[in-house]
């Protein structure tokens, strides 16, 4: 009879072990169809007109007001309790373009200047050799800042697994937004929260450094990158390569460290060689960074007198980051989407992205 007795609060507690367990556990690994196609969906609500089907299993709670160059996000609520922190993309305001533009590369860990009494600190990369884009850094710190709170609130209602999603703009902002809430984990948030990242058409991030970080965070199957192989935004920003962007041991140093020890004649000769090749694409980097970087950056300043990024970092070597799902634009995509060069932006839209999405296996 004892036994019996003892028996029973025993198994209440593993039921209830397990009903929390459970309850922690409704995002999975791993890309999923249904997920993807609904995220498309919720990425439709910051239109106010309809563009595609409404949201089966969400819930908006959220508009946020506009931050930064024209930044918005929502909040939504799936129907099993994970919470949705949707970034809107590019709009027609020329700010969201001005942040798009801004693409010098800036140090994924330092500090960046707000106004004349706030400063930000951020950390998006453990390797100090990483480098993202100056603009979404920007509006990734203005939307933290209202995300936070609402995460808050969200945690103490229970909810501990979030997704995190944005199309075009709104996707290279997911990217750094995944990376600076996994950087407040066991800090400013609990370290126990999921998050789990779609990033749909979204232009590169950063360098091979950041790529490679995120990648390492997100590993298991945690973070993807959805493009349409027809849609040119994700190939932006314009990208070059220099010998500075290779990994510390390179055969570039070798063969420096060669030439030196050649004798006179051959040294001028090999050098004048090397230089042809090496520095043509430094000129272009130095370039883009004057440009997107100081000039790109006086024009932010008038929207955002006291803004001051960290010291540009010396790159304009843009990687796509992230597990990639490429959904293929085939013969039958191009009839129902055939080739209009005028139309710069069809098949970056939700609509081209549903087509191929559902046709994914």
């Amino acid at each position: 009879m004892k036994t019996r007795f003892l028996l029973f609060p025993v198994l209440l507690l593993g039921l209830v072990a397990g009903s929390a367990s459970a309850q922690q556990n409704r995002l999975k690994p791993g890309f999923e169809k249904a997920e993807f196609i609904e995220m498309l969906r919720v990425a439709a609500g910051h239109v106010d007109s309809v563009t595609i089907d409404l949201p089966q299993r969400c819930k908006k709670l959220y508009r946020s007001p506009t931050v930064g160059l024209d930044n918005k996000w929502e909040l939504w609520q799936r129907d099993d309790g994970v919470g949705i922190i949707s970034i809107r993309g590019t709009t027609l305001d020329p700010l969201g373009w001005v942040e798009n533009f801004h693409a010098a590369m800036v140090p994924a860990a330092g500090q960046i200047k707000l106004s004349s009494t706030e400063t930000v600190s951020y950390k998006l990369a453990k390797n100090p050799r990483a480098g993202v884009h100056a603009g979404w850094l920007i509006g990734t710190v203005y939307l933290a800042k209202d995300i936070l709170p609402k995460l808050d609130s969200c945690i103490q209602k229970g909810t501990k697994e979030f997704i995190i999603t944005g199309d075009s703009q709104g996707g290279a902002i997911s990217f750094l937004m995944n990376s600076y809430l996994h950087s407040l984990l066991g800090n400013r948030l609990p370290a126990d929260l999921q998050f789990k990242t779609y990033c749909i058409a979204a232009p590169k991030p950063g360098n091979l450094s950041y790529a490679y970080d995120y990648e390492v965070m997100t590993q298991g199957g945690w973070a993807f990158n959805v493009v349409n192989s027809a849609d040119w935004v994700p190939e932006f920003p314009m990208t070059v390569q220099t010998t500075d962007d290779f990994n510390l041991t390179n055969p570039f140093t070798t063969l420096k460290k060669a030439i030196k020890k050649q004798k006179f004649i051959n040294r001028l000769a090999l050098n004048y060689v090397f230089n042809k090749l090496d520095k043509p694409s430094r000129k272009a980097q130095r370039r883009y960074q004057k440009t997107l970087g100081g000039y790109v950056g006086k024009i932010v300043r008038k929207t955002l007198p006291d803004y001051q990024p960290a010291a540009y970092f010396p790159s304009s070597h843009f990687v796509r980051a992230g597990q990639t799902i490429v959904l293929d634009a085939d013969e039958t995509y191009y009839q129902q989407f055939p080739v209009e060069e005028k139309q710069l932006f069809k098949n970056h839209l939700l609509k081209p992205y549903l087509f191929l999405g559902n046709r994914l296996k």
